[in-house]
């Protein structure tokens, strides 16, 4: 089947007096992996359940291909839903569990008994239910496990047998409600390859809900991060990454956490902290406090940087984490990335002093949202 493309406009949902979702706009295109990612609470699962039917939006529409499903029944959306917890019936097989939504769409009620179902299904129909169990297993390479139950697989078995389930009724797209998130650390890493290889095999759209950043950034071609019932940025992962559209994007995006300092916009525009100017100028923005964000990556040993003194340091294979605090403000912490091999130039009692890439910096104002900046020369405090 080809991959859909699906779409929502002014979707909001309130559970009470809390407003869930606030006036969604979301385009997904046809045969695109998107992730909804954002902190517990933020209403990427409950805009999940309302593309999938399973709740109903207070205001706005839901588009599939070039039909409105705004109140159409969820077995008449044709989507595939994979959720958490794999929802797999333990008294089947996988073979069973796999054909179960085939022989629910193809077989009567009565064909679908367990003794008189035998003699009055169509045998071309049960041919077609078991060849394409069958193609779909071995897409997952689970055809060795189709004889055994639920209990006898592992937890990245399980999930397999999930999408298989998924996959056989070649649904418009997949919606994925944190899939991964019962798996150890190395299995999860594992199912990330496992799930994009199969998207680009399929070339299916996928909609995929996590709270964890890393699946977001490696297997997304386009992020919805949405904080407080919103879609704060829509872009690429490296977009999210590289030019974050706000602090709540900056903080979420990124390990470790990007590195905020306290600064003040002159009234000509230049970035100064604690006394020191930066050689950065604010494009169109308001004199006032502001906040600096610096990736790990990017600061640097430099003759004439902020003072810190070191607190700790970490090797994870060959890169180094080295955690300061500013001399001039103990509680600003920062974290610097250097290659373990690196050395660490430091002056009398661990104090150390740090620059960073100016031209990489991001800037956000007093109301967190990003500002423009430039790098210019820098100017003597």
């Amino acid at each position: 089947m080809q991959p859909q493309s699906l779409e929502l406009q002014g979707i909001e949902k309130s559970f009470g007096a809390d407003n869930v979702l606030k006036s969604i706009d979301l385009a997904i295109r046809p045969g695109e992996f998107l992730s909804l990612v954002g902190m517990s609470g933020c209403g990427k699962s409950t805009l999940l359940r309302i593309i999938a039917g399973l709740e109903t939006p207070d205001r706005g529409t839901v588009s599939i291909g070039n039909r409105q499903v705004t109140d159409v029944d969820p077995s008449e959306r044709n989507l595939a839903m994979v959720f958490q917890s794999y929802a797999l019936y333990p008294h089947m097989t996988v073979r069973e569990n796999i054909a179960t939504p085939l022989r629910m769409r193809r077989l009567s009620f009565t064909a679908r008994l367990p003794l008189i179902g035998r003699m009055i299904a169509s045998a071309d129909t049960l041919r077609d239910i078991a060849t394409s169990v069958e193609e779909a297993a071995e897409t997952l390479q689970i055809g060795h496990l189709l004889d055994r139950k639920p209990a006898q697989l592992s937890g990245g078995q399980r999930q397999r047998v999930a999408l298989a389930r998924a996959l056989v009724r070649q649904p418009a797209a997949f919606l994925m409600d944190e899939p991964l998130s019962n798996l150890d650390a190395k299995l999860r890493a594992h199912m990330r390859e496992e799930l994009t290889g199969l998207h680009r095999r399929l070339g299916a759209t996928f909609i995929y809900v996590t709270h964890d950043q890393i699946e977001a950034m490696t297997m997304s071609d386009r992020i919805a991060l949405m904080s407080e019932g919103g879609i704060e940025q829509l872009g690429t992962p490296d977009e999210l990454y590289q030019r974050p559209a706000s602090l709540t994007v900056a903080r979420f995006i990124g390990t470790p956490t990007i590195n905020l300092l306290p600064v003040e916009i002159g009234m000509s525009g230049r970035i100064s902290a604690f006394g020191q100017e930066f050689g950065l100028e604010a494009a169109a923005q308001a004199a006032g406090p502001a906040t600096l964000g610096i990736r790990a990556e990017d600061l640097r040993p430099a003759a004439d940087g902020l003072a810190v003194r070191v607190l700790r340091s970490e090797t994870y294979g060959a890169d180094r984490f080295v955690t300061c605090a500013l001399v001039q403000d103990q509680s600003v912490r920062v974290v610097m990335r250097q290659h373990a091999g690196e050395s660490l130039p430091s002056e009398a009692d661990g104090l150390l002093r740090l620059g960073f890439a100016e031209q990489r910096a991001h800037l956000f104002g007093a109301d967190g949202r990003r500002c423009d900046v430039s790098a210019r020369a820098r100017v003597a405090a």
